[in-house]
């Protein structure tokens, strides 16, 4: 039997680089967010939608600025629509995102979209390592296809422990661990 192996290039899902990053935040950041999202103390923007959020890149062409507005300098420019982002703060319609490297800026808000995509374990990009996509939501379950760390895929549900997901057409269930786009122990349903 065949195991589809979904790849993806590192054109396809990287950000080219303009200038050095801004800021790479630490660990006590993260876990003040993560900690934010399981204990029920959510905090909101201006727009109403909780911070920290997920988000993902509308266009293929986007502009990260080092400032919330047009007349600041570009940092990075993405080039793939679909690209999971993270909103950490608003100021007026500027959302100031984090990517799965910890890099930092803002992007005006009509470029980003409320829906919900995951990467398969970014932090192995480069390593011999794959993420096995399952039928079903338990350990012992059918293998449906095998993921490179960096690929890209939907974010339909997440139970808090496994997230169901579609790459390249197939679905199945991945690890909550295993991905960029849904926080630790958060419950999910497009």
């Amino acid at each position: 039997m065949l195991r589809p192996l979904l790849r993806t290039t590192a054109a396809a899902i990287a950000a080219i680089a303009l200038a050095a990053p801004l800021l790479t935040i630490g660990a006590a950041t993260t876990a003040t967010s993560s900690a934010a999202q399981t204990t029920g103390s959510i905090q909101r923007g201006q727009s109403g939608l909780p911070l920290p959020r997920f988000v993902s890149l509308k266009s293929s062409r986007v502009n990260l600025r080092v400032g919330p507005g047009r007349d600041y300098a570009v940092s990075w420019l993405y080039l793939k629509s679909g690209l999971p982002l993270e909103v950490i703060q608003e100021y007026d319609n500027w959302r100031r995102v984090r990517d799965s490297e910890g890099t930092e800026g803002w992007i005006y808000q009509s470029l980003l979209s409320g829906k919900r995509n995951g990467m398969a374990m970014p932090w192995n990009r480069g390593k011999d390592a794959v993420v096995a996509m399952l039928q079903e939501p338990e350990e012992e379950a059918r293998e449906v296809a095998l993921i490179e760390p960096g690929a890209i895929g939907s974010i339909h549900v997440c139970n808090g422990d496994w997230c169901q997901m579609t790459f390249q057409g197939h679905t199945g269930w991945i690890k909550q661990g295993s991905i960029w786009g849904a926080y630790p122990g958060e419950t999910y349903k497009d």
